[in-house]
């Protein structure tokens, strides 16, 4: 299997345990929210824009709402756990669910996962952590664009990728897959290290960042 379509089945058999009325870290999103926004993106490309540009959000949101009130809770883990349609770009362009969903689907499976008590970071396989720490290095700059100060990331082996080139800067060291959750925002939540000026660190903590 390969890690899209386990983050998928992952996530999904999450989701089907918690029922819709579980936090995630989403602000203001249970899993219902969740899972409509996935099945939004996956299947009704004439709303996604929304998710990223400000402009369209109110159309984004009103299609979300209409497909929780359309389909029941269990009908949308189902059509996230089918995956996107074949006539989709997903299924058009060859290898392009994996990658783009498989960050995707690794953070909203940890939106979830860490939003419950007790939870606890998984142990990944070596090749996922690779996998992500590519996708980190390629995008950090993108990703933490917003930064108010500088930032270095830093694998526990030693190995780096810059992000923000300013001063002061900040390294943040921790596993591929915790940097992946750092640069996507969820930096409350990530089992990271900070070395840098505290009041630097206090800021890059608060940031908004992210896609």
């Amino acid at each position: 299997m390969t890690h899209v379509r386990a983050e998928r089945a992952a996530l999904c058999d999450l989701l089907d345990r918690l029922g819709p009325d579980a936090p995630t870290l989403c602000a203001g999103w249970t899993t219902a929210d969740l899972a409509a926004h996935l099945v939004l993106r996956e299947r009704r490309l004439d709303a996604a824009a929304g998710i990223a540009l400000p402009f369209l959000a109110g159309h984004t949101r009103s299609v979300q709402e209409g497909l929780k009130r359309r389909h029941s809770y269990p009908a949308l883990v189902g059509l996230v756990r089918e995956g996107p349609p074949a006539w989709t770009p997903y299924g058009l362009v060859p290898g392009l669910d994996a990658a783009v969903n498989t960050l995707e689907l690794f953070v909203h499976h940890e939106d979830v996962r860490r939003a419950q008590p007790g939870w606890e970071p998984r142990r990944l396989p070596a090749e996922q952590e690779d996998l992500f720490w590519d996708r980190v290095r390629r995008g950090a700059r993108l990703f933490l664009r917003r930064s108010p100060v500088g930032v270095v990331l830093r694998r526990p082996d030693g190995t780096r990728a810059p992000g923000r080139r300013a001063e002061p800067a900040v390294v943040v060291t921790g596993e591929p897959s915790e940097l992946l959750l750092f640069a996507f925002g969820r930096q409350a939540h990530a089992r990271v290290g900070y070395d840098g000026d505290p009041d630097a660190v206090a800021r890059l903590r608060e940031a908004p960042f992210g896609m």
